[in-house]
C-alpha cells in the first residue's frame, strides 16, 4: 500500500511539473511576437548561450527544445508509474462510475462541416491556437511595419507597397513556421505526449491535417508576397535560382514549397479516398520538405521548430526498425461469404493493449511499402497468446490479401511472411463508468466494438459480482452474407481454452442486446442460420419468427479456418521496446538529445571555430551549419534507438521457448489431413464441433431487420440509464448522424464518442 501511494504521488508531482513546464513553454510562443521579446528577452538569452560550443543556436535548444523534450521524458515516467498500478476491479468500478471530468465540453459542438465532429473542448483548443496565429500574425505586420518609413522606402530605391509587401511575406512565413512546428505532435504514434492527455495518434490524425492546411495556407501566402515582390521588380529568375551564403537559401525555400504543395494536394479528402496510393506515396515527400525548411530558415531558427520532428524522427525509426521482424502468423479465419478475413498472430504474454487499439500490417508479397491499419478484435488479458485483426476486402490492397488466403486454401504450399508495428491505442477505456452502452456501426465498422464486447467479457470472468454495463450493439449491413461479422464476437474455439466459459458468460452475466439491419435485402435467406428475424420498411421491428435448421453444413460454407506452420525466424508480436518500453523510450530520449549536444559542442569547438578564427575572412556557411546539424541528429538518434532495440531483441531471443504441438504452436504432421502434401505449409482444418454451438449462441441473441434502417434518434432517447456511452464506428454520414442526436440537447444522459480510422 505504501509503495502503491508513493506511486500516486509520484505520478501527481510529475502532472504539475509537466503542466508547469508546458504553460511556459506555450506562454513563450504567444510572447515571440512581441517587442519585449525581440529587443530585450532573446537578445538577453542568446548573449548567454552564443558560445563556442553552440553558436547562435543555443537560445533556441535551450529555450524551446530542451523544454518539450524534458516533458516527453516525464511523461515515460508518469506512464511507466501507472503501469504499474493494478486497482481491484471494486476500485475500478467506484472510480469509473464518476463523471467525467469536462464531460459537459466533450460533447458535439460541430457535426457537419470542414472539420467533421468536433467537441466544445476541441473546439476551444482550435479557437485558442487560431487566436495565437492571428495575434502573432497581427503583432508582427504592426513591428514590420512600424520600421517601414520614407527614408528606409528611398534608401531602397523601392515603392512603399513593394517594401510592406517583402516584409508581409517574411512575417507570414514566420507565422507558418508556428503551425509547422506543431505540426508532427499528433502522428507520432509512440508519443508519450498524446498518452499522458487520453489521446491516440489515429485519434489525433485530424489535428495533423488541420495543422498542415493552416501551415500550408501561410507559406503559400508567404511564397505569393515574394513572388509578387520579385515579378515587380523584374528579379523572378535570378532570385528563383539565389543560393546565399548569408541569410536563408531561396532555392531550399522553393523545392520544400513545392514538396508541400504536393503533399497538400494530394492529402485532399476526394483524391485521397479515391487515390490512396498516389496520396499516400507522395506524402512521404515530408523526408525532403523538413530538411529543405531547416535548409531554408537557417541553423538559428532550427531549435523553433525542432521539438515535435525530433520526437517523430525517434518513433519513425523505432517503428523502422520493428518492422524489419517477422511476425509469426498462426491462423486466419475466412469468412467467405463477406469476403473478410481474421488473422491471428502469435504475441508475448507481456504484451498488453486496450481496446479499440490499431495494428498496422504489411505483407511484403502485396507491397513492401504500404502499412495499413486495422483495428485488434483480441483482448490482451483475455487472450495473452495472440493478438487478432480483421480485414474486410473492400480496397485493393486488402482484396490482394484476401484472394490470396483464399488461394492457399486450395494451394497449400503458399506461405505468407508478415510485418506488423503497434498496437497503438488508448492508455485506458472506461466503459465500466456508464451503466450502458450504445454501439452504432455501418459494415466493418462493427470491428472495434468486438474488442469492447471481449473486454466486458473478460472483466465480467475476472469478477462474478463486477456490475458491468448494459450492451446493446446497432449494426448495419447490406446483406445477409455480411451478418458473419457478428460470429467474430467471440474468438475461435479452435484457438481459444476458455471459449466454452465465455459463451457461458455472454449467456448468462452479460446483458448483450444485438440489433442487425440489412438495409438492402427484402426478406429471409436461408443462409442465416438460428437467428431472430423480422421485417420492417422503417427503423422499427415487424412481428419475429425463429427459424431453426440444420446449421452446420451452411457454417463450414460461410466461415473457414487455415493452420500454418510457423518458420524458425518469425517471432511473436512484442513491444518494440521490451516490457519496460516507456523507461526505454524515455533513456533513448534523453540520451540521444545528450549525445546530440555533446557531438554539436565538440564539432563547434574544435573545428568550426578554429577554422573561422584562423582566416576571418572564411566562415562556414548557414547552409552547411544546418546541413551539419540534420547529419548530427540522425547519427544521435540512431546509435542509442539502434543499441536498446538489439538488446531487446537479444533478450527475446533468449526467453523464446521451444515451439511445442499444442493448441497454441499448431504443427500439424502431413498426414493428419487427406488433402495435404508432404512438405504441407497451410493446414485447413474443418470447423469443430464446438463452432456451430459457438456461433448459433450468437445468432439466437441477433434481432435481425430486413430492409430497414435503424431509427437511432428513438433507440437513443429510449435509455433511460443516467449514463449512458455512445459509440459510432462506419461511415461517416453515420456518425453524424448519430453525434447530431447526442448534441441536440433532447438527453442529457448521452455521452458520444466517434471512432474513426479513415479520416
Amino acid at each position: 500500500m505504501e509503495a502503491s501511494g508513493g506511486k500516486r504521488f509520484g505520478r501527481a508531482a510529475i502532472a504539475v511539473l509537466i503542466g508547469v513546464v508546458f504553460i511556459g513553454w506555450m506562454l513563450q510562443w504567444a510572447m515571440i511576437p512581441t517587442n519585449a521579446h525581440l529587443h530585450i528577452w532573446q537578445p538577453n538569452v542568446a548573449a548567454r548561450t552564443n558560445s563556442k560550443y553552440f553558436g547562435a543556436q543555443g537560445a533556441n535548444l535551450l529555450t524551446s527544445t530542451f523544454p518539450i523534450l524534458f516533458i516527453s521524458v516525464l511523461g515515460c515516467i508518469f506512464l511507466h508509474l501507472g503501469k504499474s498500478e493494478e486497482p481491484s476491479q471494486e476500485k475500478i468500478s467506484d472510480h469509473m462510475r464518476k463523471p467525467k471530468p469536462l464531460a459537459e465540453w466533450r460533447r458535439p459542438i460541430l457535426v457537419k462541416g470542414p472539420l467533421g465532429i468536433v467537441s466544445g473542448l476541441e473546439l476551444a483548443f482550435l479557437a485558442m491556437f487560431v487566436a495565437l496565429l492571428l495575434w502573432a500574425l497581427a503583432s508582427f505586420l504592426y513591428t514590420g511595419f512600424a520600421k517601414i518609413n520614407a527614408q528606409s522606402v528611398h534608401q531602397l530605391g523601392e515603392k512603399l507597397w513593394q517594401v510592406r509587401v517583402n516584409s508581409a511575406g517574411l512575417w507570414l512565413g514566420r507565422v507558418g513556421a508556428i503551425s509547422f512546428a506543431f505540426l508532427f505532435f499528433p502522428v507520432t504514434r509512440g508519443s508519450s505526449l498524446l498518452r499522458i492527455v487520453g489521446l491516440t495518434s489515429e485519434g489525433s490524425v485530424k489535428y495533423h491535417m488541420w495543422l498542415g492546411h493552416i501551415a500550408m495556407i501561410f507559406f503559400t501566402a508567404h511564397s505569393l508576397c515574394y513572388v509578387v515582390f520579385w515579378a515587380s521588380k523584374n528579379q523572378m529568375y535570378y532570385q528563383f535560382l539565389r543560393w546565399d551564403k548569408i541569410g536563408v537559401a531561396k532555392i531550399t525555400g522553393k523545392l520544400g514549397f513545392v514538396c508541400g504543395l504536393l503533399m497538400w494536394g494530394t492529402s485532399m479528402r476526394r483524391l485521397r479516398r479515391s487515390k490512396f496510393e498516389v496520396f499516400y506515396y507522395t506524402h512521404h515527400l515530408y523526408l525532403l520538405f523538413v530538411p529543405l525548411f531547416v535548409l531554408h530558415v537557417g541553423i538559428s531558427y532550427i531549435g523553433l521548430v525542432l521539438p515535435a520532428f525530433y520526437l517523430f524522427l525517434i518513433d519513425r525509426y523505432l517503428r523502422f526498425l520493428h518492422s524489419q521482424r517477422r511476425v509469426r502468423l498462426i491462423s486466419s479465419r475466412l469468412l467467405i461469404s463477406c469476403q473478410a478475413l481474421e488473422l491471428n498472430f502469435s504475441k508475448s504474454p507481456e504484451l498488453s493493449y486496450s481496446p479499440t487499439s490499431v495494428l498496422f500490417v504489411n505483407v511484403p508479397s502485396i507491397s513492401r511499402l504500404q502499412w495499413h491499419p486495422f483495428t485488434v478484435v483480441s483482448n490482451s488479458s483475455l487472450e495473452k497468446n495472440r493478438v487478432s485483426v480483421v480485414i474486410k476486402g473492400e480496397g485493393s490492397w486488402s482484396r490482394k490479401l484476401y484472394d490470396q488466403m483464399l488461394s492457399s486454401s486450395s494451394d497449400p504450399l503458399q506461405q505468407l511472411d508478415v510485418s506488423v508495428e503497434g498496437p497503438y491505442g488508448p492508455a485506458s477505456t472506461n466503459f465500466l463508468r456508464y451503466e450502458r452502452l450504445v454501439l452504432v456501426s455501418g459494415g466493418s465498422g462493427i470491428t472495434p466494438f468486438i474488442s469492447i464486447i471481449r473486454e466486458l467479457i473478460f472483466l465480467s470472468s475476472t469478477d462474478p459480482n463486477l456490475k458491468t454495463p448494459k450492451i446493446q450493439l446497432v449494426c448495419m449491413f447490406r446483406n445477409s452474407e455480411q451478418l458473419t461479422m457478428i460470429d467474430l464476437l467471440l474468438p475461435d474455439q479452435n484457438c481459444t481454452d476458455s471459449g466454452h466459459d465465455m459463451i457461458n458468460i455472454m449467456s448468462g452475466r452479460l446483458q448483450l442486446q444485438i440489433d442487425a439491419y440489412l438495409t438492402r435485402e427484402e426478406g429471409p435467406n436461408n443462409n442465416i442460420p438460428n437467428t431472430n428475424t423480422s421485417t420492417s420498411t422503417g427503423g422499427g421491428a415487424a412481428n419475429s419468427d425463429h427459424i431453426d435448421h440444420d446449421d452446420h453444413e451452411t457454417t463450414q460454407l460461410l466461415m473457414k479456418t487455415l493452420w500454418f506452420k510457423p518458420k524458425a525466424s518469425a517471432l511473436p508480436v512484442s513491444p518494440i521496446l521490451g516490457p519496460n518500453s516507456w523507461l526505454c523510450l524515455a533513456a533513448i530520449i534523453s540520451t540521444s538529445f545528450l549525445i546530440f549536444l555533446l557531438l554539436l559542442a565538440i564539432l563547434s569547438r574544435f573545428l568550426i571555430h578554429p577554422i573561422e578564427d584562423a582566416n576571418r575572412h572564411f566562415f562556414i556557411s548557414s547552409f552547411l551549419r544546418s546541413l551539419v546539424n540534420i547529419f548530427l541528429i540522425c547519427v544521435s538518434i540512431a546509435v542509442p534507438s539502434t543499441s536498446v532495440v538489439l538488446w531487446n531483441n537479444k533478450m527475446m531471443m533468449r526467453a523464446k521457448q521451444p515451439i511445442e504441438n499444442n493448441e497454441e504452436d499448431i504443427i500439424i504432421s502431413p498426414t493428419s489431413t487427406s488433402h495435404a502434401s508432404s512438405s504441407n505449409n497451410v493446414i485447413n482444418r474443418e470447423l469443430e464441433s464446438g463452432l456451430p454451438h459457438h456461433q448459433s449462441l450468437i445468432r439466437q441473441i441477433v434481432q435481425v431487420h430486413f430492409k430497414a434502417r435503424p431509427d437511432l434518434k428513438k433507440i437513443l432517447l429510449e435509455c433511460e440509464e443516467s449514463s449512458v456511452g455512445v459509440l459510432a464506428s462506419g461511415p461517416k454520414g453515420m456518425r453524424h448522424d448519430v453525434a447530431a442526436i447526442c448534441s441536440s440537447g433532447l438527453a442529457d444522459n448521452l455521452h458520444f464518442e466517434s471512432i474513426s480510422f479513415s479520416w
